[in-house]
Protein backbone atom coordinates (compact mmCIF):
# COMPACT_ATOMS: atom_id res chain seq x y z
CA UNK A 1 0.00 0.00 0.00
CA UNK A 2 1.50 3.91 -0.75
CA UNK A 3 1.18 5.83 1.97
CA UNK A 4 -1.53 8.44 2.75
CA UNK A 5 -1.72 12.05 3.00
CA UNK A 6 -3.37 13.26 6.18
CA UNK A 7 -6.44 14.64 4.60
CA UNK A 8 -7.17 11.46 3.08
CA UNK A 9 -7.13 9.58 6.24
CA UNK A 10 -8.83 12.51 8.50
CA UNK A 11 -11.54 12.78 6.14
CA UNK A 12 -13.45 9.45 6.77
CA UNK A 13 -12.80 10.18 10.37
CA UNK A 14 -14.35 13.51 10.50
CA UNK A 15 -17.79 11.69 8.76
CA UNK A 16 -17.37 8.26 10.48
CA UNK A 17 -16.38 10.25 14.40
CA UNK A 18 -13.07 8.53 15.08
CA UNK A 19 -9.64 10.27 15.52
CA UNK A 20 -6.65 8.78 14.44
CA UNK A 21 -3.00 9.09 16.36
CA UNK A 22 0.24 10.62 15.41
CA UNK A 23 2.97 8.89 16.73
CA UNK A 24 6.33 10.87 17.70
CA UNK A 25 8.83 8.61 15.91
CA UNK A 26 12.46 8.71 17.27
CA UNK A 27 13.88 6.18 15.80
CA UNK A 28 13.38 2.72 13.24
CA UNK A 29 12.79 0.41 16.22
CA UNK A 30 9.55 2.55 17.65
CA UNK A 31 8.65 3.45 13.99
CA UNK A 32 8.08 -0.33 12.80
CA UNK A 33 6.31 -0.75 16.28
CA UNK A 34 3.87 1.81 15.62
CA UNK A 35 3.04 0.35 11.97
CA UNK A 36 2.94 -3.09 13.16
CA UNK A 37 0.02 -1.84 15.75
CA UNK A 38 -1.76 -0.49 13.03
CA UNK A 39 -1.68 -3.30 10.97
CA UNK A 40 -2.96 -5.38 13.92
CA UNK A 41 -5.80 -3.15 14.82
CA UNK A 42 -7.00 -2.50 10.83
CA UNK A 43 -6.60 0.73 10.98
CA UNK A 44 -4.66 4.12 9.80
CA UNK A 45 -1.31 5.44 11.25
CA UNK A 46 0.51 9.08 11.41
CA UNK A 47 3.99 8.51 11.49
CA UNK A 48 5.23 12.28 12.59
CA UNK A 49 9.01 13.50 12.68
CA UNK A 50 9.05 16.73 14.93
CA UNK A 51 12.43 18.75 15.36
CA UNK A 52 14.13 16.54 18.12
CA UNK A 53 13.49 13.58 15.96
CA UNK A 54 15.06 15.74 12.54
CA UNK A 55 17.88 17.22 14.94
CA UNK A 56 18.53 13.92 15.27
CA UNK A 57 18.36 12.04 12.02
CA UNK A 58 18.32 14.67 9.02
CA UNK A 59 15.06 14.75 7.11
CA UNK A 60 16.35 13.05 3.62
CA UNK A 61 16.88 10.25 5.82
CA UNK A 62 13.87 10.24 8.13
CA UNK A 63 11.49 11.05 5.49
CA UNK A 64 12.67 8.10 3.13
CA UNK A 65 12.85 5.61 6.27
CA UNK A 66 9.22 6.67 6.82
CA UNK A 67 7.89 5.93 3.07
CA UNK A 68 9.70 2.75 3.33
CA UNK A 69 7.20 1.82 6.35
CA UNK A 70 4.68 3.56 4.91
CA UNK A 71 4.82 1.68 1.55
CA UNK A 72 5.58 -1.62 2.61
CA UNK A 73 2.38 -1.21 5.19
CA UNK A 74 -1.22 -2.97 4.44
CA UNK A 75 -2.71 -0.45 6.33
CA UNK A 76 -2.57 3.61 5.32
CA UNK A 77 0.42 5.17 6.90
CA UNK A 78 1.02 8.99 6.67
CA UNK A 79 4.41 10.40 7.02
CA UNK A 80 4.26 13.98 8.96
CA UNK A 81 6.57 16.24 9.14
CA UNK A 82 5.81 17.80 12.51
CA UNK A 83 6.45 21.51 14.25
CA UNK A 84 7.50 23.31 10.71
CA UNK A 85 8.56 26.31 12.27
CA UNK A 86 9.48 27.67 8.43
CA UNK A 87 7.94 27.51 5.12
CA UNK A 88 11.56 25.79 4.45
CA UNK A 89 11.31 23.46 7.02
CA UNK A 90 8.23 21.93 5.31
CA UNK A 91 9.36 22.18 1.44
CA UNK A 92 12.28 19.89 2.77
CA UNK A 93 10.04 17.81 3.84
CA UNK A 94 7.89 17.83 1.06
CA UNK A 95 11.35 17.62 -1.05
CA UNK A 96 11.75 14.60 0.82
CA UNK A 97 8.88 12.10 0.72
CA UNK A 98 6.64 13.15 3.77
CA UNK A 99 3.28 13.41 2.34
CA UNK A 100 2.06 15.82 5.18
CA UNK A 101 3.84 18.87 6.79
CA UNK A 102 2.94 20.82 9.62
CA UNK A 103 3.73 24.54 9.21
CA UNK A 104 3.27 26.20 12.87
CA UNK A 105 2.67 29.66 12.72
CA UNK A 106 1.18 29.70 15.96
CA UNK A 107 3.84 32.82 17.57
CA UNK A 108 2.81 35.00 14.62
CA UNK A 109 0.31 37.37 13.97
CA UNK A 110 -3.01 35.64 12.43
CA UNK A 111 -2.88 37.70 9.47
CA UNK A 112 0.79 36.11 8.80
CA UNK A 113 -0.02 32.91 9.64
CA UNK A 114 -2.71 32.46 7.66
CA UNK A 115 -0.67 34.28 4.57
CA UNK A 116 2.36 31.72 5.14
CA UNK A 117 0.52 28.66 5.40
CA UNK A 118 -1.87 29.40 2.27
CA UNK A 119 0.87 29.96 0.02
CA UNK A 120 2.73 26.64 1.36
CA UNK A 121 -0.66 25.02 0.69
CA UNK A 122 -0.39 25.91 -2.67
CA UNK A 123 3.01 24.10 -2.81
CA UNK A 124 2.37 21.40 -1.44
CA UNK A 125 -1.28 20.50 -2.51
CA UNK A 126 0.32 20.62 -6.02
CA UNK A 127 2.52 17.64 -4.73
CA UNK A 128 -0.21 15.76 -3.38
CA UNK A 129 0.98 16.81 0.18
CA UNK A 130 -1.45 17.73 3.18
CA UNK A 131 -0.77 20.44 5.49
CA UNK A 132 -1.46 21.24 9.27
CA UNK A 133 -1.77 24.51 10.73
CA UNK A 134 -2.04 25.50 14.30
CA UNK A 135 -3.81 28.50 15.36
CA UNK A 136 -3.56 29.45 19.39
CA UNK A 137 -0.68 28.40 21.06
CA UNK A 138 -0.09 24.89 22.45
CA UNK A 139 2.46 25.08 25.77
CA UNK A 140 4.95 22.98 27.54
CA UNK A 141 4.95 21.45 30.53
CA UNK A 142 7.45 23.06 32.55
CA UNK A 143 8.07 25.80 29.94
CA UNK A 144 5.94 28.14 28.31
CA UNK A 145 2.35 28.64 28.99
CA UNK A 146 -0.73 28.45 26.79
CA UNK A 147 -2.57 30.48 24.55
CA UNK A 148 -6.10 29.93 23.88
CA UNK A 149 -7.21 29.30 20.27
CA UNK A 150 -9.44 32.49 19.65
CA UNK A 151 -12.59 31.24 17.68
CA UNK A 152 -12.91 33.93 15.05
CA UNK A 153 -9.13 33.63 14.39
CA UNK A 154 -9.68 29.84 14.06
CA UNK A 155 -12.89 31.02 11.86
CA UNK A 156 -10.51 33.03 9.11
CA UNK A 157 -7.65 30.34 9.40
CA UNK A 158 -10.27 27.86 8.52
CA UNK A 159 -11.69 30.08 5.86
CA UNK A 160 -8.39 31.75 4.49
CA UNK A 161 -5.71 29.09 4.79
CA UNK A 162 -6.58 26.21 2.69
CA UNK A 163 -5.13 23.68 5.33
CA UNK A 164 -5.82 20.47 5.80
CA UNK A 165 -6.39 20.65 9.54
CA UNK A 166 -5.87 22.96 12.40
CA UNK A 167 -4.36 22.14 15.69
CA UNK A 168 -5.97 23.72 18.54
CA UNK A 169 -5.55 25.03 22.18
CA UNK A 170 -8.39 24.11 24.36
CA UNK A 171 -5.99 23.21 27.72
CA UNK A 172 -3.90 20.36 25.85
CA UNK A 173 -0.05 20.80 27.20
CA UNK A 174 3.00 19.43 25.35
CA UNK A 175 5.30 17.15 27.06
CA UNK A 176 2.94 16.34 30.36
CA UNK A 177 3.86 13.11 31.97
CA UNK A 178 0.96 12.91 33.87
CA UNK A 179 -2.63 12.73 32.71
CA UNK A 180 -4.91 15.75 33.46
CA UNK A 181 -8.34 16.63 32.71
CA UNK A 182 -7.80 20.05 31.58
CA UNK A 183 -9.61 20.14 28.19
CA UNK A 184 -12.09 23.12 28.22
CA UNK A 185 -15.17 21.54 26.31
CA UNK A 186 -16.82 24.77 25.82
CA UNK A 187 -13.69 26.66 24.46
CA UNK A 188 -13.71 23.58 21.99
CA UNK A 189 -17.35 23.79 20.81
CA UNK A 190 -17.08 27.77 20.21
CA UNK A 191 -14.40 27.06 17.52
CA UNK A 192 -15.77 24.12 16.32
CA UNK A 193 -19.16 26.12 15.81
CA UNK A 194 -17.44 28.50 13.73
CA UNK A 195 -14.90 26.09 11.46
CA UNK A 196 -15.70 23.24 9.19
CA UNK A 197 -12.04 21.25 9.23
CA UNK A 198 -10.55 18.52 11.10
CA UNK A 199 -9.40 19.76 14.57
CA UNK A 200 -6.14 18.40 16.31
CA UNK A 201 -4.84 18.50 19.81
CA UNK A 202 -1.17 18.24 20.39
CA UNK A 203 -0.07 17.06 23.88
CA UNK A 204 -2.50 13.91 23.82
CA UNK A 205 -0.19 12.46 26.25
CA UNK A 206 -1.24 14.82 29.20
CA UNK A 207 -5.02 13.93 27.91
CA UNK A 208 -6.78 10.45 30.12
CA UNK A 209 -7.83 7.84 27.85
CA UNK A 210 -11.68 8.30 28.56
CA UNK A 211 -11.23 11.92 27.99
CA UNK A 212 -9.76 11.23 24.43
CA UNK A 213 -12.17 8.62 23.53
CA UNK A 214 -14.92 11.41 24.33
CA UNK A 215 -13.80 14.03 22.09
CA UNK A 216 -13.16 11.45 19.21
CA UNK A 217 -16.27 10.37 19.26
CA UNK A 218 -18.51 13.67 20.29
CA UNK A 219 -15.88 16.32 18.62
CA UNK A 220 -14.14 17.61 15.57
CA UNK A 221 -11.19 16.64 16.75
CA UNK A 222 -9.80 13.90 14.66
CA UNK A 223 -5.73 13.55 15.48
CA UNK A 224 -4.32 13.19 18.71
CA UNK A 225 0.00 13.74 19.25
CA UNK A 226 0.90 11.16 20.97
CA UNK A 227 5.11 11.41 22.23
CA UNK A 228 5.43 11.75 25.81
CA UNK A 229 3.98 8.42 27.03
CA UNK A 230 5.27 6.45 24.39
CA UNK A 231 9.02 7.96 25.31
CA UNK A 232 8.11 6.93 28.80
CA UNK A 233 7.05 3.49 27.84
CA UNK A 234 10.50 3.18 25.60
CA UNK A 235 12.53 4.02 28.59
CA UNK A 236 10.75 1.83 30.98
CA UNK A 237 11.37 -1.13 28.81
CA UNK A 238 14.61 -0.03 27.73
CA UNK A 239 15.73 0.05 31.89
CA UNK A 240 14.00 -3.30 32.53
CA UNK A 241 16.10 -4.70 29.91
CA UNK A 242 19.50 -3.65 30.80
CA UNK A 243 18.49 -4.19 34.85
CA UNK A 244 17.12 -7.77 34.20
CA UNK A 245 19.99 -8.75 31.30
CA UNK A 246 23.07 -6.85 32.24
CA UNK A 247 25.44 -8.93 30.15
CA UNK A 248 23.17 -7.99 26.83
CA UNK A 249 25.68 -5.15 25.27
CA UNK A 250 24.35 -5.28 21.76
CA UNK A 251 22.86 -2.61 20.83
CA UNK A 252 20.21 -3.90 18.17
CA UNK A 253 19.41 -6.82 20.81
CA UNK A 254 18.99 -4.15 23.15
CA UNK A 255 16.55 -1.66 21.30
CA UNK A 256 14.36 -4.87 20.01
CA UNK A 257 13.34 -5.76 23.42
CA UNK A 258 10.91 -2.01 23.50
CA UNK A 259 8.82 -2.55 20.63
CA UNK A 260 7.07 -5.47 22.27
CA UNK A 261 5.69 -2.74 25.10
CA UNK A 262 5.97 -0.49 22.44
CA UNK A 263 3.63 -1.79 20.44
CA UNK A 264 1.12 -3.06 22.75
CA UNK A 265 1.01 1.11 24.02
CA UNK A 266 0.31 2.10 20.86
CA UNK A 267 -2.73 -0.76 20.26
CA UNK A 268 -4.19 0.43 23.65
CA UNK A 269 -4.12 3.92 22.07
CA UNK A 270 -6.04 2.89 18.84
CA UNK A 271 -8.38 0.85 20.54
CA UNK A 272 -9.85 4.23 22.38
CA UNK A 273 -10.26 6.74 19.80
CA UNK A 274 -9.76 4.73 16.42
CA UNK A 275 -11.44 1.69 16.71
CA UNK A 276 -15.10 1.13 17.78
CA UNK A 277 -17.58 -1.51 18.98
Amino acid sequence: MTAATLAGVLEPALSDGYALAGLVVLGWEDAVAFVEAAEEAGCPVILQAGPGCRAHTPVPVIGKMMRHLADQANVPVVCHLDHGYTVDECRAGIDHGFTSVMFDGSKLPISENIELTAGLVREAHAADVSVEGEVGYVGYAQGAASAFTDPEEAARFDRESGADAIAVSVGNVHLQTEKTDGIDFDALRAIEAVTSKPLVLHGGSGIPPEVRQRLARETRVCKFNLGTELRQTFGRTLRQTLAEQPEVFDRLAILKSTMPAMRESVSDILKTITLKG
